[in-house]
């Protein structure tokens, strides 16, 4: 019998899928593995704030609420913390230095993956400074991209007015 092992990349990915079940957020949901050595050092998803009432939990998104029209935007309206924050904030920096963050996003009203999708400018600056060497996001079942981290320092877009998403 002839078995087939899922590639180590995508195991990580399988796993940081699972994890983003357990966001909160009623738009879309991420979840999040930093993984070091083939150890995994820490894991998040988007929820709001230890103690604080989820949107899932309100019945509304509290940013829809406030900015109707706002795609990408609004983030001081938002009540989650994003994953790779949950991820980081968990984490001690020590352990992070040259990781690998993997990331999965899911659109909570058709359950697809978020195409396309990026840690933010506010996530990219925490791992940079949290000493992650590569980021990992899943396009689909079975392919992803790769970002080196140095690329983020090398070519800061913001210096360029460019604001990614």
């Amino acid at each position: 019998m002839n078995v087939v092992r899922v590639d180590k990349i995508n195991y990580y990915l399988d796993i940081a899928e699972v994890i983003a079940e357990r966001g909160t957020c009623l738009r879309k949901n991420y979840g999040c593995v930093i993984v070091k050595n083939d150890e995994i050092i820490s894991t998040g998803y988007t929820g709001a704030p230890r103690g604080r009432e989820n949107c899932i939990d309100l019945g509304y998104c509290v940013k829809k609420k406030i900015y109707p029209d706002v795609r990408h935007g609004g983030y001081d309206a938002c009540r989650s913390v994003h994953a790779e924050q949950n991820a980081i904030i968990s984490a001690a920096r020590k352990d992070m230095i040259n990781s690998t963050l993997y990331l999965v996003g899911k659109r909570k009203d058709t359950n697809e993956y978020e195409q396309g999708s990026m840690c933010c400018q506010m996530c990219r600056k925490l791992i940079i400074n949290s000493g992650i060497k590569e980021v990992i996001v899943r396009e689909n079942k079975t392919e992803y991209n790769r970002v080196d981290v140095s690329d983020w320092i090398n070519q800061d877009d913001l210096l360029n007015g460019k604001i990614n998403y």
